[in-house]
């Protein structure tokens, strides 16, 4: 059974001309809610890009990679992503990581730099191997960037 509306069946109909009104002020609502929520994304990525930037790695980013190791042993892998972060923010944009350029390690910055030195003094002594590859592309351009850290035997 239909729902019943209070609707004035005897009354006269809006206009076509204050239906269109109310569409465009739909429209010009969701426009509005879409920029505010544009901007809060711009804010959080600039927080992001400033923190990235600017502070050191911490100990709890730390224990995360060891815990996505550990949980990457667990499940029978031998390579796990143990962090990522926009392309935008290395040198070149991430240009040397998706074309493979052996001296990608030269664009990072910021977090990235210090994630990568971190692999260079203690996870390379102990047989790791670090890459790094675009993971997402938005738009058919570079979006995130990935670092996986691998302890997969060599091949023979």
């Amino acid at each position: 059974m239909p729902e019943k509306h209070d609707i004035d069946a005897g009354a006269t109909p809006l206009s076509a001309e204050a239906l269109r009104k109310q569409v465009l002020q739909r429209e010009m609502e969701e426009m509005d809610k879409e920029r505010k929520l544009k901007a809060i994304q711009e804010q959080k990525h600039a927080d992001f890009a400033a923190e990235f930037l600017e502070k050191h790695v911490t100990e709890e980013e730390i224990a995360m990679v060891r815990r996505l190791v550990t949980n990457a042993v667990k499940d029978g892998k031998f390579e796990a992503m143990v962090y990522s972060f926009p392309s935008e923010l290395c040198s070149d944009s991430g240009r040397a990581i998706n074309s493979a350029d052996r001296d990608w390690p030269e664009t990072l910055q910021g977090k990235a730099k210090e994630f990568y030195e971190r692999y260079q003094t203690y996870g390379k002594p102990q047989g790791y191997k670090l890459k790094a590859m675009i993971i997402s592309f938005p738009g058919g351009m570079p979006g995130d960037v990935g670092l996986f850290l691998n302890w997969a035997p060599d091949k023979a």
